[in-house]
């Protein structure tokens, strides 16, 4: 399959800018863990995923990670390409969480596409509403839920994305997913398999009760 096929406006660009952003979109292959964008002075481009999935995350002064978002297949990163949006400076690190394919649509020619054309400045627009609510609802989450039922939302998600009730994590990553110590989550994990929610294992976690986790996370 081509760009096209994975550009959700294609049909109401002309021939000339078709052509233009085919000659222009370039083809990438990843392996998981590979940092794909790294800060707002990376301005790599636009990314538009063909497959895997890639996780986008903040980075504190300390060292501590917490995860935006996740992107997949058909998804568009425009945090990637900042230099873009002067208006907008959102420092965020993008990582491969899988093995990943994915174009990149350079910024100047993306940015020449929305002076050009009202579709694609409604469409880049809507996608950076979409991408500060994820934003705002997890900082809702931070601010008002208590990290057991973060944690529980946390596992019950990845186990809908991985398609199993085994899910190879450490403690470390998943801290880094929700913005807290290692040791956090450790504490709250045994606290977890105690009650017969969880057991664990080095390296990974299995959902024993996933109802008593989705009433925790949902009460």
């Amino acid at each position: 399959m081509s760009v096209s096929d994975y550009i959700p406006f294609w049909n109401k660009l002309t021939p000339s800018q078709q052509d233009r952003l085919t000659a222009a979109a370039i083809k990438r292959q990843v392996r998981a863990d590979t940092v794909v964008h790294n800060g707002s002075a990376d301005c790599l481009g636009l990314l538009l995923l063909e497959s895997g999935q890639l996780r986008v995350f903040i980075l504190s002064p300390e060292g501590r990670e917490i995860t935006l978002y996740r992107l997949f297949e058909r998804d568009m990163c425009l945090f990637s390409s900042s230099c873009m949006m002067s208006s907008i400076q959102f420092d965020v690190t993008i990582q491969a969480e899988k093995d990943t394919s994915f174009w990149v649509i350079p910024p100047d020619v993306y940015k020449a596409l929305m002076e050009e054309s009202a579709p694609v400045a409604n469409y880049t627009n809507e996608l950076i509403s979409s991408r500060f609510s994820d934003v705002m609802w997890l900082m809702e989450q931070i601010l008002w839920k208590s990290f057991d039922r973060r944690l529980a939302g946390f596992l019950l998600e990845e186990s809908v994305l991985e398609q199993s009730d085994l899910l190879h994590l450490t403690h470390e990553k998943i801290a880094n997913h929700l913005g807290t110590a290692r040791e956090v989550v450790t504490r709250m994990l045994r606290y977890f398999q105690s009650e017969g929610m969880v057991t664990l294992s080095r390296g990974t976690v299995e959902l024993t009760d996933k109802k008593r986790l989705m009433q925790l996370s949902n009460p």
